[in-house]
């Protein structure tokens, strides 16, 4: 009797379950996407059919592309024992149940156990490596799922030893056919109930889900569900009813996640290539999907010094400005500063000169650092015993507020880290640097130069995180 219990309870959760459960595809020819793994032909497709899946597989990609389905249709056409975790729930001790079990059934029935993980990236390192030596000895064959760069969020030792097979959104077509399966399955879906889906409403639905079957199944459940019936029976799903059932657009976003950083690249990325249009529509993003401002005038003020420099220094001022008048303001009217930094910043001319630092910092680190000459150090703890500083000749007492001297150690004399930009204000630079260089060549006896080359940006980035 409990089993005739529980399987009437389980039939009615089934029947209860929301809409976009219930259409979940149960073999690879319902399932609906992802042409590129598992089209005709396909490696991954091939395997599951044959059920050979003896590697284990990482699926990633956004929300609502089909990773959960995709492994449940694995589970539904592999002869192995298939095992569910998920890591929000699961921690060590479920996985050492798991795997037990996997070790029982290997024994006794030579049986293999497919573990499919849900969201593995939100396991952290010590619970992704207790996984790790029963992935490796074939006791279980992992199937994990996550919204992350799995080369980021996953060990590198799961990573090395899983195929990785990336997901992506879904077209519109392929979101329009979800929902005109999910009106008239009869079974699962709508196919019982007298349903009209104008071609506007339909449109709508398709546009504003931006390639997420889940959400756009939800928003037609929502439209179904809310909407009663006229005198005939018929369910009228018009535009406004569409509109009302999705009335804000999904955007994946998810401040820890690759969207964020992904969308943050997209916008300093637009700036510094002089885009103001698309530099507004990832800044649009950013503050729809909820992202701090505070956060966006950093990066504003780093790019203002870094892309911008000297090209234009008012550039500095107006991102430092704005994220001053924002802190004043607040939302919604704080935005505006923040605009105005971004198309000010977009429009400006650019130079990255102020990466000469960088050649400067790894010259020290290749050479070690130079002794200050004797007259530039500090003279005012014992000038006449030491001789500190004792040669020193003010600049501002000469013509021009310019006397030419030696400033770098004697062995980098003729050293040149800063290269000026042709660019906006620095254009101006350059005429003035080079009279004032020559003038030290020729006072100080400086036969030859020394110009460094530009550093490639991995080398920068190298060196920014040896900072202290």
């Amino acid at each position: 009797m409990p089993d005739l219990f529980d399987h009437a309870m389980n039939e009615r959760m089934k029947a209860d379950s929301p809409l976009a459960a219930r259409m979940r595809p149960r073999t690879l020819e319902e399932y609906i996407g992802q042409e590129h793994i598992v089209g005709e032909g396909k490696l991954l497709r091939r395997a599951i059919e044959a059920d050979r899946l003896f590697s284990s597989i990482i699926l990633c990609g956004p929300p609502g592309t089909g990773k959960t389905t995709l492994a449940q249709v694995i589970a539904n056409q592999t002869k192995s024992h298939f095992e569910t975790l998920s890591a929000i729930l699961a921690g060590k001790a479920d996985l050492r149940e798991v795997i037990d079990r996997a070790q029982e059934r290997n024994r006794l029935y030579k049986q293999r156990t497919i573990l499919f993980i849900d969201e593995i990236h939100r396991w952290n390192k010590a619970q992704q490596d207790a996984l790790l030596p029963f992935v490796e000895n074939g006791i279980v064959t992992l199937i994990g799922a996550t919204t992350e760069n799995p080369f980021f969020e996953v060990i590198k030792a799961l990573v090395s030893r899983s195929r990785i097979f990336q997901l992506r959104n879904l077209n519109q077509t392929e979101v329009g056919l979800l929902l005109d399966r999910a009106i008239s399955d009869p079974e699962r879906g709508y196919g019982t109930r007298n349903i009209d889906l104008t071609r506007e409403a339909r449109a709508h639905l398709v546009d504003m889900a931006t390639g997420d079957a889940r959400n756009a199944l939800n928003a037609l459940e929502l439209a179904v569900e809310s909407t009663p019936a006229d005198e005939n029976g018929l369910i009228h799903i018009t535009l406004d009813v569409a509109q009302e059932s999705i009335q804000r657009r999904a955007v994946l976003y998810d401040k820890d996640g690759d969207a964020h950083y992904d969308t943050v690249s997209a916008f300093i990325k637009s700036v510094r290539g002089s885009d103001p249009d698309a530099a507004l529509y990832w800044l649009a993003k950013m503050l729809y999907a909820g992202e701090d401002p505070r956060f966006i005038l950093r990066r504003l003020i780093i790019l203002a010094g870094e892309d911008i420099g000297l090209a234009d220094p008012m550039g500095l001022v107006i991102a430092s400005t704005a994220a001053n008048a924002f802190d004043f303001i607040g939302l919604p009217e704080g935005i505006y500063p923040i605009v105005e930094a971004t198309l000010y910043l977009a429009t400006a001319p650019k130079s990255n000169s102020a990466g000469a630092y960088f050649k400067a910092m790894q010259l020290i680190e290749q050479e070690g650092a130079g002794s200050v000459p004797k007259h530039l150090q500090d003279g005012n703890r014992d000038r006449e015993a030491t001789g500190q500083g004792k040669d020193y000749i003010y600049p501002h007492e000469k013509i021009g507020h310019f006397t030419p001297q030696q400033y770098l150690p004697k062995r980098l004399l003729g050293t040149y880290f800063y290269t000026p930009s042709a660019e906006g204000y620095e254009s101006q630079v350059t005429s003035r640097l080079e009279m004032w260089r020559e003038a030290q060549k020729k006072a100080l006896g400086i036969e030859s130069e020394r110009r460094l080359p530009d550093l490639p940006q991995e080398k920068i980035d190298d060196l920014k995180r040896n900072i202290k």
